[in-house]
């Protein structure tokens, strides 16, 4: 759970749950609700059906989306730390644009693993009215997400990546401008280690142990051979042949040990602009990489109002 003060000033999260307000707007969710031993209302985080009520709650409490599901067994993401990133890649944005937030529809945003839950059009686009594409492997996921745009009546633009070993080719067409993409790559090298990881996890937060990853997950959400470095190895490898497309290009990047080898990564690609922003949520530190090949002195005309 996000704790005060650990998420972005314009994280409405950043107080915590306000289960009652939770509750009054989506009444579904109280019978998963339950007290901590402070006294709390609360919910069981390793229950699957708990934290989709919860998440459909927020979404619908925070962001105007009336209806949302997505396939049993598909990764159920926590809605604090992923709208997190998107105010982050506001900041970013603003930057670029005279550090001012840019807003709306001519902001594009291209969202690669968009995923069944559809999570970061539907709050980026609730709270700065960006434009998202969104782009998967799996045809079940994005069929997830095109009924939930169906449902809510959402403008994304939703495509299939063809092929697993690729991230921007084959989905960037040329006439295509972002003002920035961002990931939520696949973390580990094994289905072996992703397991392990929630175990440690549980271990951790003092919940004992849980025989499901606590937010569900495919294979392609969890892990990939080579892990993350390997992942954004290549995103960063493919991005040379969009540089002048794209302003800003992102990654979630879990372990901080990797962020060293990710810099040498980046400097051989002689990226013209790179940076690490840390993102603290609850008892951890989550980060994001992200660089561009354009200059600071060379704002893009596709980003001048």
């Amino acid at each position: 759970m996000a704790t005060k003060t650990d998420l972005h000033p314009r994280n409405p999260h950043k107080e915590g749950y306000d289960f009652a307000r939770l509750v009054a707007c989506l009444p579904e969710l109280e019978p998963f609700t339950t007290r901590n031993p402070a006294g709390e209302t609360t919910i069981d985080f390793r229950d699957v059906a708990a934290v989709r009520m919860l998440n459909r709650a927020l979404l619908k409490s925070h962001y105007d989306v009336e209806v949302w599901d997505l396939p049993a067994n598909y990764l159920c993401p926590p809605i604090p730390g992923r709208v997190d990133y998107i105010h982050h890649l506001a900041d970013l944005l603003a930057r670029s644009n005279g550090n001012e937030i840019p807003r709306g529809p001519k902001i594009k945003a291209l969202d690669i693993g968009t995923g069944a839950s559809l999570v970061y059009p539907l709050t980026g686009q609730s709270v700065y009215g960006w434009h998202f594409t969104g782009v998967d492997i799996d045809p079940v996921a994005l069929e997830s997400a095109q009924q939930i745009c169906r449902d809510n009546n959402l403008d994304v633009d939703l495509r299939l990546q063809p092929a697993r070993e690729d991230v921007f080719n084959g989905v960037i067409k040329p006439d295509d401008r972002f003002h920035v993409s961002l990931c939520n790559p696949p973390f580990h090298a094994s289905m072996e280690k992703a397991a392990k990881g929630t175990q440690r996890k549980w271990a951790n937060l003092g919940k004992g142990r849980s025989g499901k990853l606590n937010f569900g997950g495919q294979n392609a959400e969890l892990w990939c051979p080579g892990g993350e470095i390997k992942f954004i190895a290549n995103m960063v490898d493919q991005s040379r042949a969009f540089a002048d497309q794209c302003l800003w290009f992102t990654s979630l990047v879990s372990k901080k040990d990797n962020v060293q080898t990710l810099y040498k990564i980046l400097k051989k690609a002689k990226v013209a602009n790179c940076d690490v922003v840390e993102m603290a949520q609850g008892q951890k530190t989550s980060r994001f990489i992200a660089w561009s090949f354009i200059r600071k002195d060379q704002r893009p005309a596709f980003m001048k109002a």
